[in-house]
């Protein structure tokens, strides 16, 4: 962190001559690639609602850990939504109702539940506002290195499985006849979505989160004309309106997690309108 630091000092930037500014800004160049790399297989795959719902498992797990006085209540929600992905892909895997049925099955008794932990015995849901609207500004330097640590593991997964994963997401049963192991590698993906959402939610927030898993991507989809550069542009715009928004953020005393979200929707409309010119 020193280093960082002393990169920010150099910089002839204000907002980063305070230290808590640097830590946000250092939290979102690291939640943008996760947010980028992501978000391509959340479109590819149609799991948009997917990721929704493991926020709100997320935020049942949160409620959990606060309920048995952990110190650190993120462990627990990393831990339940574990649970809850590797529930829903059993059974995904087992029953003949339609992917967005089920999702919207466990959606809604995952936030039922969390709500119903949150308000037990009269207890006050102030607390958890945190959780729903998020706050980088307040990001830790521990947060930080388990940003870091799930960035570099996702890089390193994304780099032996991209494109296994991208052809079980578009055919799989032409994956399967490949020798892939479908269900396997959703199931990893599935758990990968799940600890990325949980250490994200405090820092963006439960109402916006999913719509940083979704936009880059759609976003890069309007004018990518390969794989490659569908990546590359999904990871590129999820750093830039990172970046534009915490600057947006500090200027206007705004929440960042909704600048952020609001400049890639912008970015979608840009380039829905150069896709509609391309054509």
């Amino acid at each position: 962190m020193s280093l960082w630091y002393a990169f920010c000092d150099l910089l002839p930037l204000e907002m980063l001559h305070w230290d808590f500014m640097k830590n946000a800004m250092l939290a979102m160049l690291l939640m943008a690639p996760l947010f980028g790399l992501m978000s391509t297989m959340i479109v590819t795959g149609r799991m948009s609602f997917f990721s929704d719902a493991l926020g709100h498992s997320a935020f049942t797990g949160i409620a959990i850990g606060c309920i048995c006085g952990l110190a650190a209540p993120t462990w627990a929600a990393v831990g339940f939504s574990l649970a809850f992905a590797l529930l829903f892909s059993w059974v995904r895997s087992r029953s003949n109702q339609a992917a967005d049925t089920l999702i919207g099955v466990f959606s809604s008794t995952a936030v039922a539940l969390g709500i119903f932990i949150a308000t037990l015995g009269g207890g006050s849901f102030t607390k958890y506002n945190q959780y729903l609207i998020g706050d980088v500004l307040s990001v830790t330097p521990g947060q930080i290195g388990a940003l870091a640590l799930v960035l570099a593991t996702v890089l390193v997964f994304w780099i032996l499985y991209a494109n296994r994963l991208t052809l079980t997401a578009i055919h799989p049963q032409l994956a399967s006849s490949r020798g892939i192991p479908v269900g396997l590698a959703q199931t990893l993906f599935i758990c990968v979505i799940a600890v990325v959402v949980t250490l994200c939610i405090s820092s963006v927030g439960l109402l916006i989160l999913n719509s940083l898993l979704v936009l880059p991507a759609a976003a890069a989809r309007n004018v990518a004309r390969n794989l490659k550069q569908y990546h590359l542009l999904s990871v590129l715009f999820a750093l830039g309106a990172g970046v534009g928004g915490l600057t947006i953020s500090y200027c206007l005393g705004c929440s960042a997690g909704a600048a952020v979200s609001l400049l890639l929707a912008l970015l979608f409309a840009v380039t829905f309108c150069f896709r509609k010119r391309r054509a």
